[in-house]
């Protein structure tokens, strides 16, 4: 006798088109390849990610909820142009959170983690021998993440990648400023607190790291 056959599986549904465009749209806002202020419209947008007008709208009605984007009255959309108030407020919540993360990571941490950071950091090291802004900052953050995934709170992890997704526009204009030739310093300070186990001086040299850049803009 032949055994019954199981119901095969249904197929996972495929990604939706607002999906693919937010998804999308949100990785080019939180790594900067759009600057401070950019208008965008929904048709190009559609035309962008080759869909309609109605995945495009739902898109950015999901990114102007998290504050990646900006919807005016008149209906323009844009990139956020933030003020110093807003840059300082997000930078505290960074230097608040990241630290915390951090050290929530800590006790989980182990020498592949390590060397993993490691490999990311001569990445980022590269793109900025390229003067390749858009990969320094997507390289920067893959640093942190890669940290703070180790720490098993997603709900933190959540909030703080809202706050990424914020400042995406204005990490470009800063890289611009401040015409990087080197990768940033206290990156090998939290490679070092991580080997050595040291819970207090990782969070300082995640606050500073967090914190010092975003001062630049503060004028």
């Amino acid at each position: 006798m032949q055994p019954a056959l199981r119901p095969s599986l249904p197929e996972p549904p495929a990604q939706s088109a607002h999906d693919r465009v937010y998804r999308g749209l949100r990785q080019q806002v939180m790594h900067g390849e759009l600057f401070p202020g950019t208008p965008l419209t929904l048709r190009g947008i559609g035309k962008s990610f080759g869909v309609s007008m109605t995945p495009a709208r739902e898109a950015v009605r999901r990114l102007t909820a998290e504050g990646a984007l900006t919807f005016s009255a008149s209906g323009r959309v844009a990139t956020p142009e933030l003020s110093n108030e807003r840059i300082e407020e997000l930078a505290s919540i960074r230097a608040l959170l990241e630290p915390e993360l951090a050290s929530r990571a800590l006790r989980r941490a182990h020498m592949a983690l390590i060397d993993r950071m490691q490999s990311i950091n001569e990445a980022n090291a590269r793109a900025i021998h390229r003067q390749d802004p858009v990969d320094y900052i997507r390289t920067n953050l893959e640093f942190h993440r890669t940290l703070y995934l180790r720490a098993q709170s997603p709900a933190m992890l959540g909030l703080l990648e809202t706050v990424w997704l914020q400042l995406g526009p204005t990490m470009r204009a800063l890289y611009t400023r401040l015409r990087r030739t080197t990768a940033p310093p206290h990156h090998r300070l939290i490679l070092e607190a991580l080997r050595a186990g040291d819970d207090a001086a990782l969070r300082l040299a995640l606050r500073t790291d967090v914190t010092q850049g975003l001062r630049h803009l503060v004028v």
